[in-house]
């Protein structure tokens, strides 16, 4: 009897420890996997070999996290305790254990922090530290500064330092390749010597992730095979009765229309104008191919042209020469050179500046000088006295 009593009595015990148990578990799945406490979006950085055990105290500290042990016990049971991936990554407001465990373990870019672009442009190149605000998700600017000029600032080189900030180049439509090469010889984050300049009108331009020690070279084969890529591509699909022999007389066309026009959708029209020019045995007569003669590529000229060079002969000079000029005169983008394989049908054969960024069109030299007086008043108005924008003849 007593031994059926302690036997009894020792079920009811087990049972009521199984139930505590297990009430325990969905109360701590629960937490698990519901909302956290997290107010306020964070910026969470995983450092290179971080433990789980580490990162949950953390993580408790931040807020982010109401028990650490959870924390560690649900990673455990999803087997992704040991998968923490290096890397800053955001952390969302009300985020649960679970979720912030699948952030820090899924791996790929980190997705907060700070990031490094530099931008390559036309007028200049510079250097832009960002860092991602987590309660707005947007990136406010550190410091900017063209990495030619002088040293960097103390902001860039502190953050420089950090293994896991994000790098990237980011090529602007219509520089010449010379502008490339020289700007990436002033990147610091760049390893390796450039010794020749890529041929004009064969760098691809765009977005570029890159690597801290990437190597110059590398880069600019990787720009060649995008652009040669592009090209080849668009080749394929471009309209019938093209005056081009081969494809880099397209890629010609489609750099003047780069340099001609900053509005992407002008470029079918602007294209439109120079080959209604070619195929009535007009000249192009259009500036930035002077300029390229002036400058060969070799930075900006940085005033209006002279009559001079207008009337000098270079292989680039269309008011000059027939058809086309030589080589292309800046690397163009993929929608210019879409437009010079594709170009409108129009009957335009003049454009000039209107005023608003864009451009006036024209069949006839009549109504083309009426948009010129337009353009002149305009520029009157705004006390300019070098004129430009009339681009297809002027």
């Amino acid at each position: 009897m007593i031994w059926r009593n302690v036997a009894s009595n020792a079920l009811t015990l087990f049972i009521v420890l199984l139930v505590i148990g297990s009430g325990l578990l969905t109360w701590a799945r629960q937490i698990y996997v519901g909302p956290g406490p997290l107010n306020q979006a964070v910026c969470f950085r995983v450092e290179r070999g971080a433990t789980i055990s580490a990162v949950s105290q953390v993580l408790l500290q931040q807020g982010a996290v109401a028990d650490a042990q959870i924390f560690r016990m649900g990673a455990e049971y999803s087997g992704q305790r040991d998968k923490l991936k290096f890397g800053s990554y955001l952390i969302l407001p009300q985020a649960s254990m679970a979720g912030i465990v699948d952030v820090l373990t899924s791996g790929g870019q980190s997705t907060c922090g700070q990031d490094v672009n530099f931008r390559i442009g036309v007028a200049v190149a510079e250097v832009v530290l960002r860092k991602l605000d987590p309660a707005t998700n947007k990136y406010v600017e550190v410091v900017k500064f063209d990495p030619a000029a002088g040293a960097a600032p103390a902001e860039y080189v502190t953050a420089s330092a950090e293994p896991d900030l994000r790098w990237r180049v980011t090529l602007a439509e219509g520089v010449t390749s010379w502008q490339v090469v020289e700007a990436l010889k002033a990147a610091d984050f760049l390893t390796g010597e450039v010794k020749a300049v890529p041929l004009e009108g064969t760098l691809a331009p765009g977005s570029y992730e890159v690597d801290k020690g990437s190597d110059r070279n590398a880069m600019l084969a990787a720009m060649t095979k995008l652009q040669a890529g592009t090209l080849a591509e668009l080749w394929a699909t471009r309209a019938e009765g093209l005056p081009y022999k081969t494809p880099e007389d397209a890629l010609i066309m489609a750099s003047i229309v780069e340099k001609e026009t900053g509005v992407a959708e002008e470029r079918p029209q602007v294209a439109s104008v120079f080959l209604n020019r070619l195929a009535q045995g007009m000249k192009l007569q259009t500036d930035p191919t002077v300029i390229y003669g002036v400058t060969k590529g070799k930075g900006l000229l940085g005033r209006g042209l002279r009559q001079s060079e207008l009337r000098r002969e270079t292989p680039w000079n269309t008011y000059v020469i027939d058809g086309l000029p030589a080589t292309p005169i800046a690397n163009p983008g993929r929608a210019a050179i879409a437009a010079a394989l594709n170009p409108a049908s129009t009957k335009y054969l003049f454009f000039v500046a209107d005023g608003s960024g864009g451009h006036a069109f024209a069949e006839t030299l009549e109504q083309h000088n009426i948009n010129v007086a337009k353009w002149r008043a305009i520029e009157a108005a705004q006390g300019v006295t070098d004129s430009s924008g009339t681009g297809g003849g002027n």
